[in-house]
């Protein structure tokens, strides 16, 4: 796993049998950033099979078009379709030149299917539908006990929230896969 920062978010590098998939990609606009952090581990764009957002929230999902463009694969879970064009309003809001994502030419898989998908392209582990930060949150957790849980509030905090219980039910279904070491999006990495 190579961990890349190279704006507001931490974006993650997954290595598979057929390639890397990348878990969620920054803001719009920070691909030459992008190509710088690849670069540094000697990776290029063509080594990058599929990309997946956590949610696509704009800091999440930014890079997917341009990405798709050159090649790389949409990974998209059905919980999230609905959600793919929410961050299109803010980027024209913000005047940034973003091409709305072509979901017509991604991959959509459940959450069911995603252990045997991940199989297919030489990843151990599983996609889970986690919403309390938003509708079409999920994880990715690995066979290893590495999860990368997005915009997720740790679970520290579940006390601290009003409407906990959708909170606490992300973790208790995380705790159940026994997590070793979880990767935030905002966060330093928390061992467990």
């Amino acid at each position: 796993m190579i961990q890349l920062t190279y704006g507001h978010t931490n974006t993650f590098l997954i290595e598979g049998s057929i390639g890397y998939l990348l878990v969620d990609t920054d803001y719009a606009g920070k691909l030459s950033a992008f190509y710088q952090a690849i670069k540094q581990h000697r990776i290029k764009v063509k080594d990058i099979a599929f990309v997946m957002a956590t949610h696509y929230h704009p800091d999440h999902m930014g890079l997917i078009s341009e990405l798709m463009k050159q090649g790389v694969k949409l990974l998209l879970i059905d919980v999230q379709k609905s959600a793919v064009h929410f961050s299109d309003i803010i980027f024209d809001r913000d005047g940034i030149a973003a091409d709305p994502i072509d979901e017509t030419q991604a991959t959509i898989i459940s959450c069911e299917e995603s252990r045997s998908f991940l199989r297919n392209i030489g990843i151990g582990g599983q996609i889970v539908h986690t919403p309390s930060h938003s509708e079409d949150s999920v994880s990715l957790i690995l066979d290893d006990g590495r999860f990368f849980v997005g915009d997720l509030e740790p679970f520290e905090f579940i006390e601290s929230y009003t409407d906990n219980d959708r909170l606490r039910k992300d973790w208790e279904t995380l705790f159940s896969f026994k997590p070793h070491k979880i990767h935030y999006a905002h966060r330093p990495e928390r061992e467990l």
